[in-house]
């Protein structure tokens, strides 16, 4: 039987008790700072039930709280009951963020702990200085959580494998090549790898040690003319080993990385992401190493995607394409039908359609299958213990995407499985209107999303309403579905702008939520391309990728101005050019149907 939460709390606090620890701080992290963790570093979810994929846990003596933001504040009310431990929103009026409310409960003289994996350089160094104003010092040389978990699981070991040509286009000793010539600029000898995608990328490998994300665990060390890649040497065939040989990577042991880095030679110049790197592996770095603070190389070049790549992600785009094709006519055939399909059948028919397409590795995430009322948690995900059934009527929300060999796909659509109401159509039409806003844009060299971001909620600002997400993420080759360094959100105070450049794959998909009643988001993946160059400078475009038509039937065509009624016929012609082909009888039929251009 699975030990209660607050029992877990309760031997956290023991814990803590016996090392005079007065707070312990346990972020969703792991060793390489991923989104998303291999089981063994769930602590968070471990100790609080909360099962969101962003959210900090705080614990102290006799209390706490939960700290995520608004994607996750039904969901996170529902987990965290019976724990005992208060939900705290993120980014609502008069709720301190957790280093505020730290410094509020702890006295002068008391420490607070952090495990030094699972917290970055950056994020040491900032939580260190704000406690310090109060008198408490931090502790990142214990994992407290780690010692009070009952059975915690063991690192991941599945095996590697190569991401090979024609889907690799760009060499591996050619990637290396690159990052070295950018440590000469910066002056460095040694640069230090922590990020699973950047690894993955620069080595041309994949593996399955994070759910959805084909990485592997791994840190690399890279110098001038050889470079060494820390991993569990079971999980590296033979031929993966002598590949990398050849290329100069030579292998040790995961756990070696730290001692490596303590063996560095005074004089030697260490490149490293602070934001990217744990503590726990530079805390022996020699005094006689100069550090070098900056963005690992790769992770630039990883965003740009190559021509070669571009046109296997329009590959992968058009099966994907076609697999949904099929899933959505079988959901609404189903429905329409009587059958008593639940939101949790809309997963296994997606899942099982993309399963069927040449290339496909797994699914990018968990797939969000909201319908009414569901579709406005942001990131809802149905349950054997929770899920609802589908009815021929309202709205229908599935977020979904797809690992293949030639690219990585995500996708929002909303299916109107039968009438819905006019505000439904109304707003399904403004969040739309946002998207093709965007989609069109035009754009000077060097614009960052955050300076686009308002494009995409204008539509809605102007009828009085707004989303709380991010309108864009960056996507990866074969990789994370979510990828830096680039990305479309409100403007941050000193937060970076990261210019928006050719190559680089961003979603967009603004939403619109009314909790107990419905979520709307569309979605589509669009690369960045060249558009124009003028007198006054060089500007870019939006490629649209995605291929899969949106339902018309949810919309209120006479809100489109024509040039928005435009795009959208001209769209869903593209998507019927493209997917025709590799569809007949009935699920052509329903693409054509789908296609048509509005009334």
């Amino acid at each position: 039987m699975s030990t209660p939460i607050p029992a877990r709390l309760e031997a956290l606090r023991a814990a803590m008790a016996r090392e005079g620890v007065a707070a312990v701080v346990v972020p969703t992290a792991d060793p390489h700072l991923s989104e998303y963790l291999p089981p063994r570093w769930q602590a968070r979810e471990w100790f609080s039930g909360f099962t969101g994929s962003a959210g900090t846990l705080v614990v102290t003596a006799r209390g706490g709280g939960l700290w995520t933001d608004s994607r996750y504040f039904a969901q996170a009310e529902a987990e965290l009951a019976g724990s005992g431990l208060p939900l705290m929103k993120l980014n609502v009026a008069h709720t301190p963020e957790h280093v505020a409310w730290l410094a509020a409960e702890l006295r002068e003289g008391d420490t607070v702990a952090v495990a030094g994996d699972s917290v970055s350089v950056a994020g040491a160094e900032g939580l260190a200085q704000r406690l310090q104003a109060g008198g408490a010092t931090l502790r990142t040389d214990i994992d407290l959580p780690g010692a009070a978990w009952a059975d915690r699981p063991v690192r991941p070991a599945a095996p590697v494998f190569a991401h090979e040509g024609p889907y690799a286009p760009v060499s591996r000793a050619d990637k290396l090549q690159h990052v070295r010539t950018a440590m000469r600029r910066a002056g460095a000898t040694h640069h230090f790898i922590s990020s699973l995608d950047d690894i993955a990328w620069l080595t041309n490998l994949r593996g399955a040690d994070v759910d959805y994300n084909p990485v592997f665990l791994a840190h690399l060390l890279v110098e001038d003319g050889r470079a060494t890649l820390f991993i569990d040497g079971a999980k590296l065939p033979g031929p993966v080993k002598t590949a990398l040989a050849a290329d100069g990577v030579a292998t040790a042991d995961y756990n070696t990385a730290a001692s490596a880095l303590a063996a560095l030679p005074d004089g030697a110049a260490l490149l490293f992401d602070p934001g990217k790197v744990v503590v726990a592996v530079l805390e022996g770095l020699p005094a006689g190493v100069k550090q070098l603070r900056g963005p690992a190389p790769s992770t630039a070049a990883k965003a740009r995607k190559t021509a070669e790549e571009l046109e296997h992600i329009r590959h992968a785009m058009r099966r994907d394409g076609a697999a949904l094709a099929r899933a959505f006519r079988r959901i609404e055939a189903g429905v329409t039908a009587g059958e008593p399909l639940t939101e949790l059948d809309v997963d296994t028919i997606v899942r099982e359609a993309r399963a069927a397409q040449d290339g496909f590795v797994g699914e990018s995430f968990s797939t969000i299958a909201g319908y009414q009322a569901n579709g406005a948690l942001p990131h809802y995900r149905a349950t054997e213990a929770g899920f609802s059934p589908l009815a021929a009527k309202g709205l229908l929300l599935i977020d979904s995407g797809g690992q293949y060999l030639g690219g990585t796909t995500d996708i929002t659509r909303v299916l109107a499985l039968g009438p819905v109401t006019d505000e439904q159509r109304r707003d399904s039409t403004l969040v739309l209107k946002g998207m093709i806003a965007l989609s069109r844009a035009r754009f000077p060299k060097g614009a960052s999303g955050p300076q686009l971001d308002a494009l995409a909620r204008a539509p809605l600002w102007a009828a009085g309403m707004d989303f709380g997400h991010g309108t864009g993420h960056g996507v990866g080759y074969f990789l994370n579905v979510h990828e830096g360094p680039h990305g479309i959100r409100p403007p941050v105070a000193g937060g970076a702008l990261v210019a928006l450049e050719p190559g680089m794959i961003t979603s967009i998909e603004p939403g619109l939520y009314k909790p107990g009643r419905y979520g709307i988001r569309h979605e589509n993946l669009a690369v960045v391309t060249q558009a124009d160059q003028t007198e006054f400078g060089e500007f870019y475009a939006f490629e649209t990728l995605t291929l899969c038509p949106f339902d018309r039937r949810g919309l209120e065509p006479r809100l489109l101005e024509p040039s928005e009624r435009a795009w959208l016929d001209d769209y869903h012609a593209t998507v019927r050019a493209a997917l025709s082909p590799l569809l007949d009888g009935d699920d052509r039929a329903w693409l054509e149907w789908h296609c048509a251009p509005l009334p």
